[in-house]
């Protein structure tokens, strides 16, 4: 049972002074504040984290097709860095759409609405370092350059092309500049719905968009130089 749970914060000021706030404490620091027990890992407890940040933050949407802070058009991504700053793993941004897809274009589409404006809360990753005791790092606000969104506009385009064209099953982890498609599920039996090459519907894997490693590096760097 959380009893100190915060309310969504009804501005941009107030929710970076909360992310102040926890800037610099543990996990374990932040959690009991929650009254939230912390996983000795993440084997069974992937997305603990971010689900940790988005109830001390006020976040609301979860796992919808919509911002974590959707009365202020702010999505909350968490980042976990090395010792050197470097992130260290790709950042999940949503399920792609892989029927219905008639209509959906760059401008329309559930990655571009997360992306428009992004709070990134650096976390502490080195798996060496107990869960409960990595710290919350200095949280930054982010919208997208004119480069960096024609990076992701050409990148979502060619892959939903793709996509639509029947050919969701050759398209692997490599293709993308800064975004790229991969299976997203709990387990590979986890089947959804797709278009075949044929046009009929297949049963196929769902499928996430991730930003590289590249792209939040970018971001990354941008903010701290």
């Amino acid at each position: 049972m959380i009893e100190n749970k915060p309310a969504a914060p009804e501005s941009e000021s107030v929710l970076l002074n909360r992310t102040k706030a926890i800037a610099g404490m543990s996990f374990k620091e932040l959690a009991d504040e929650l009254n939230i027990q912390v996983p000795e890992n993440f084997k069974r407890h992937k997305g603990w984290t971010g689900q940790l940040l988005e109830i001390a933050l006020g976040a609301s949407a979860g796992s919808k097709a919509q911002q974590d802070f959707v009365d202020l058009g702010i999505e909350l991504k968490t980042l976990p860095l090395s010792y050197d700053n470097t992130p260290l793993e790709t950042t999940y941004v949503c399920y792609a759409p892989l029927t219905n897809l008639a209509g959906i274009t760059w401008h329309t589409s559930n990655v571009k609405n997360k992306l428009q404006k992004v709070l990134w809360v650096p976390i502490q990753g080195e798996r060496e370092i107990p869960v409960a005791e990595r710290i919350i790092g200095s949280a930054f606000m982010w919208e997208p350059t004119a480069e960096q969104n024609a990076y992701l506009q050409q990148d979502w385009e060619e892959l939903m092309d793709l996509i639509v064209l029947g050919k969701v099953e050759t398209i692997n982890a490599r293709m993308g500049q800064m975004m790229q498609l991969r299976p997203k599920a709990a387990n590979g039996k986890a089947l959804t719905q797709a278009i075949g090459e044929d046009g009929t519907i297949i049963q196929t894997r769902p499928r996430g968009f991730y930003l590289r490693k590249e792209m939040t590096q970018m971001i990354l760097d941008a903010h701290f130089r």
